[in-house]
């Protein structure tokens, strides 16, 4: 679909203007000011923000196994919702992923419900700590993961980095040592992040650390990444805006002073990545103690209003944190507003604010600490490939 969008801010890691942007099978064609174009349908931004869409590294949409908790339909609208155009799905689905079929069969899906993404497959089979088979026999893969779980053994986790740096695919690390989490969320956390960044170093694996959440893990990190440029790692929303919560999500959320240094690590550049961990429940499961909460519609505002709306970082910085490191460490043609790159935008309103309202989602998952409180910044539209999503 060929598209004009007209007199936008437009915004990405390195640009802050007044202008346009002409998109053409699917991809952008023209950045500048006044464009002009013929035969083409045209969407008058009216002086709102628009960015590159928002890219995904870390979500649970439940399909295959938990239809009612969430399904590729119903996450790829919440994704769109959200200003998401990319998703990468975790393995903790039914049967899990730690086969081509699982892989396959998501992929597909995800092709035909608008959004675009990528099954991570489990790094250990079907969660069970040791087993690495698997690996060599499923094609394609781009991301492993045993996200949920953490890899206690670390002969297998020595092995599994020595694989993935072999294949060339990332491999991403839930940081909890399962035999310590009994003794202390905090300790089990911070273990295994040590743990793992030695391994990398030794291994030369892509190493990406989910859902950061400790002060100590994200000094880890930066040290870390003095001297190892293979390290990424990302934080989520519900760590950067709460504290001293009893909101259960894994890893739970912190104390003030973590909350902070998390905040610092974002500032000084230590993170590379906000990431949403979008876990949606039933209210049964959630009501049993499920962990996790469906976060992927409330990003942005939930971002916007902890860091960039409080003056701690610009809004450049936040279209990286989100759009361009994201695209970057999927291997992706996404995150900038430049020729060539893929017409996919997040149309925003910072100058909104809005209650937030669970009734109102589109996922499946109506559980989130945020219900009932007053965010700023709100998703207008989202353009995937030149076709416009309206809100």
């Amino acid at each position: 679909m060929n598209l004009l969008l007209k007199n936008g801010r437009i915004v990405d890691r390195d640009k802050d203007f007044k202008g346009d942007i002409l998109i053409g099978n699917g991809l952008i064609q023209e950045v500048g000011e006044d464009i002009q174009a013929e035969g083409v349908e045209v969407y008058d931004l009216d002086g709102k923000i628009i960015m590159p869409s928002f890219v995904e590294l870390h979500a649970h949409f439940r399909d295959p196994g938990f239809p009612q908790k969430e399904t590729i339909e119903t996450g790829a609208r919440a994704a769109l919702r959200g200003g998401y155009t990319y998703v990468n799905l975790m393995g903790n689905t039914k049967p899990n992923a730690s086969s081509q079929e699982v892989m396959d069969y998501v992929n597909g899906k995800l092709r035909a419900s608008g959004i675009d993404g990528n099954q991570s497959i489990t790094i250990t089979k079907d969660f069970d700590g040791k087993t690495l088979s698997h690996l060599d026999e499923i094609q394609g893969i781009k991301v492993i993961t045993d996200d949920g779980y953490g890899v206690t053994s670390s002969l297998t986790m020595y092995e599994a980095m020595s694989k993935a740096k072999e294949k060339d695919i990332l491999l991403m690390v839930h940081a909890e040592d399962m035999e310590m989490t009994p003794i202390s969320y905090r300790l089990s956390e911070n273990l295994e992040t040590i743990r793992d960044l030695y391994l990398a170093k030794e291994t030369g694996v892509r190493l990406h650390l989910s859902h950061v959440s400790t002060k100590e893990a994200i000094s880890y990190i930066r040290e870390a990444k003095k001297t190892n440029p293979n390290i990424t790692c990302e934080v989520a929303p519900h760590h950067i805006y709460l504290y001293d919560n009893p909101y259960r999500v894994n890893p739970p959320i912190r104390t003030r002073e973590d909350t902070e240094e998390v905040i610092r690590g974002i500032v000084d550049g230590t993170v590379d990545a906000i990431a949403t961990d979008h876990a949606p429940h039933t209210a049964e499961d959630k009501a049993k103690g499920s962990p996790g909460m469906s976060g992927i519609e409330t990003a942005f505002s939930v971002s916007y209003t902890a860091l960039v709306k409080s003056g701690k970082i610009s809004m450049n910085r936040l279209s990286e944190l989100l759009s361009y490191n994201p695209a970057k460490v999927m291997g992706i043609n996404k995150g900038l507003i430049e020729k060539g790159m893929d017409g996919d935008f997040a149309v925003v309103d910072v100058s909104e604010e809005f209650k937030v309202d669970v009734n109102k989602f589109e996922s499946k998952g109506k559980n989130s600490p945020f219900d009932g409180m007053t965010l700023s910044g709100t998703v207008k539209a989202t353009v995937k490939a030149g076709r416009v999503y309206s809100f």
